[in-house]
């Protein structure tokens, strides 16, 4: 299992960074390598990547989201992957975005990838494509404000619950492992509902 940790301090607020990055079907604008993501429900996405020359199809699921605060994913099946990325407020208008993330490289191709850094050089540029993205916007392409608890906060094994995705309503989601990742930041209770729909423009 190889283990990959990047951090980015973007130029806007706490919420446009944590809001644009709920916008999974967004992420092939910055992120290379990701042919793309259909959002299947709040908590489960639909991934196509393309790594040194593998293409791999799979499906992740949210395990634990707080707005603004951190979101967290782990792949369903094979290639095993699983991360968090954390939002962390510098000022009124700078945030610290950092990803963590863990995967276990198949096959010769992708040991030698892995073995060549190529897939921790990818994961620094994926960040400062994101950096730039969300700074020549200035704003977040949509947003989705829901809370998934984590398995500390449910008392289960997965703590996620699939919930169904209104019409034209893309969510967010996430994938950690237990005992891997460092433990959550303080969390306030939310009243707030999900905010939709959330348009990528």
């Amino acid at each position: 299992m190889s283990t990959i940790e990047h951090s980015v301090d973007v130029n806007v607020p706490v919420k446009v960074a944590y809001d644009q990055w709920t916008q999974f079907e967004s992420f092939p604008e910055f992120m290379e390598g990701v042919e793309s993501i259909k959002q299947v429900t709040d908590t489960r996405t639909h991934w196509i990547t393309e790594i040194a020359g593998v293409k791999r199809e799979f499906e992740a699921e949210i395990t634990e989201q707080h707005p603004d605060e951190r979101i967290a994913w782990r792949s369903i099946d094979k290639p095993h992957q699983s991360g968090v990325v954390t939002f962390h407020r510098l000022t009124p208008e700078t945030t610290r975005v950092t990803l963590q993330m863990e995967y276990d490289p198949e096959g010769f191709v992708e040991k030698a990838g892995d073995w060549l850094q190529i897939v921790k050089l990818r994961v620094k540029g994926d960040m400062e494509r994101f950096k730039a993205f969300i700074e020549s916007r200035g704003g977040e392409t949509g947003a989705w404000r829901g809370d998934v608890p984590g398995p500390h906060q449910r008392g289960s094994s997965s703590g996620v619950t699939d919930r169904p995705v209104p019409p034209g309503t893309i969510g967010g989601s996430g994938f950690p492992q237990e005992g891997t990742l460092p433990p959550p930041g303080p969390v306030s209770p939310r009243d707030e509902p999900p905010q939709g729909p959330r348009p990528v423009l």
